[in-house]
């Protein structure tokens, strides 16, 4: 199993808090959560994968418009809905110790099933506990977890639910472009990444982002690797709760007014972009890479080198075909960039949208995807060492799913925290 091309054992698979209850999280679910119905039709045939009246229920962790994560998220699935007849959305955003402090994901599922739904969707790696114990607690329940790695069988925290599985894309792929990017962009070569939490999923994309930057620094820019500069700073979660993370707008003011031309996000919320283009119209030479939504870019099209984005619509619609059909079983889907065209919301769930910022080097982040495509890039291959100096890959080693999925530190050369 590895990550060069399509020639991956999870592929084999063709479709890929902890708080306490509050008395009022029925009316407050009722407040929040219109339903998005689509117009009633007679029940089809099964193989159409549609249905009189299918609810969908969807936890989101953040604001559905919060211009990242969970705004990619909740478009995907309207995207989704609007594909099946007779579906319909019942959802709860802003499911945080922050914003419903007494509050479980389990406890909103419940209630999302008590008003129906029989598909429910939990956004946020933080909800893989309460994902399974939704699953556990209704069988006839079709739950899926975007993230996580529960249904994955080659993976170290296997549990065999019949009606859980795992969603996600292989956005590995996405931040070694957004990194690239980043390398074409800098001028001072000086690299900043606005991280969230620090866990297996967080230090892999960060590492991705690194591996990318490095090898488009060395090889179009045609400079040295100890040259470049790619720090990492973690505000504390996927996005800012006051008095508990650092403040994401700070960490990107200090980035952008200390010398670093280039700010990536990896956060769930905009700040690197609304202030880099505050800092542009200061007068500072910087430029940005946008992390999770397609239309990011249009944030600050002018400094914005890039977006790696996921889409959600089609893999969500797959599996909810399947659930209406009674034919869902256990999977867990890690789908790559369709590498024949990487924006095709049909077939690929991981995009890149080039910024404007690019200029002249798009056409050598063009050949690094192209490179990372047809297998002759491949940044995750040997030798690299971990952050501490020990060995992660030996010379010509190239990385597996489960090393790359569960890393344990960022590598060397990146500054930052690991744990």
């Amino acid at each position: 199993m590895r990550l060069n091309g399509l020639t991956m054992t999870a592929m084999n698979n063709p479709t890929l808090k902890r708080w306490g209850w509050v008395t009022a999280l029925g009316l407050l679910l009722g407040s929040c959560s219109p339903s998005a119905k689509a117009p009633d039709s007679a029940p089809q045939s099964p193989a159409t994968g549609a249905a009189k009246d299918f609810t969908v229920g969807m936890v989101l962790v953040g604001p559905k418009q919060d211009g990242g994560w969970n705004q990619a998220q909740f478009e995907g699935i309207q995207a989704a809905l609007k594909t099946i007849p007779g579906t319909k959305l019942e959802y709860v955003d802003k499911v945080n110790v922050a914003d419903r402090p007494n509050v479980k994901g389990s406890q909103v599922a419940d209630d999302l099933i008590n008003k129906g739904a029989k598909f429910v969707i939990f956004n946020s790696d933080d909800f893989k506990d309460d994902a399974l114990a939704t699953a556990k607690k209704h069988p006839d329940v079709t739950v899926i977890h975007a993230s996580g790695d529960y249904a994955w069988k080659e993976g170290k925290n296997f549990k065999n639910q019949p009606n859980l599985g795992n969603i996600m894309g292989r956005m590995e792929y996405g931040k070694m472009i957004a990194g690239c990017a980043a390398a074409l962009g800098t001028e001072t070569g000086k690299i900043g990444y606005l991280g969230p939490l620090i866990n297996d999923e967080t230090r892999r994309y960060a590492s991705s982002a690194y591996v990318g930057a490095k090898y488009c620094w060395e090889n179009y820019r045609k400079k040295p690797a100890q040259d470049l500069t790619f720090k990492v700073t973690w505000i504390g979660f996927w996005f800012n709760i006051p008095g508990k993370t650092l403040d994401p707008t700070k960490v990107a003011d200090d980035y952008y007014n200390g010398g670093y031309d280039v700010v990536m996000s990896g956060i769930d919320t905009p700040e690197v972009a609304v202030q880099g283009k505050k800092a542009a119209e200061a007068g500072k030479k910087v430029k940005f890479v946008h992390y999770d939504l397609a239309t990011g870019c249009n944030l600050a099209p002018d400094i914005c080198l890039g977006v790696p984005y996921y889409n959600w619509s089609f893999p969500y619609a797959n599996s909810i075909k399947k659930a209406i059909d009674s034919k869902y079983v256990s999977e867990f889907t890690w789908l790559p960039p369709d590498w024949k065209n990487i924006n095709n919301p049909e077939t690929s769930m991981v995009g890149f949208n080039e910024g404007a910022a690019l200029g002249d080097n798009k056409k050598f982040l063009d050949e690094f995807i192209k490179g990372l495509g047809d297998g002759s890039i491949n940044p995750f291959k040997g030798p690299l060492n971990f952050q501490d100096g020990t060995p992660f890959l030996k010379e010509g080693e190239v990385a597996t799913d489960q090393q790359i999925w569960y890393l344990p530190q960022l590598l060397a050369g990146m500054e930052g925290s690991s744990k």
